[in-house]
């Protein structure tokens, strides 16, 4: 019984860090993609850092210029 127990919070503990990781790196790499930072996306893209990298990337460098930000998400017609 103990055994079953132990499997199973392993695998939810790995369910719930897949989630987490996904998300803030989808996050991370579609902002830089939409602000034309390739070597940021490369970064993003090939270095797994559980997230940490990620979310620096969206709070700290792609807020630098606030008024970049707006232009990339502004849609051309």
């Amino acid at each position: 019984m103990e055994a079953v127990l132990k499997n199973g919070l392993w695998v939810f503990t790995l369910i719930i860090l897949i989630i987490w990781v996904l998300f803030w790196k989808g996050y991370a790499l579609w902002t830089s993609a939409r602000l034309g930072q390739k070597r940021w996306f490369i970064a993003l893209a090939i270095l797994n850092t559980f997230g940490l990298l990620d979310i620096y990337y969206i709070f700290y460098i792609a807020k630098k210029n606030p008024k970049s930000i707006r232009d990339a998400f502004k849609t051309k017609i």
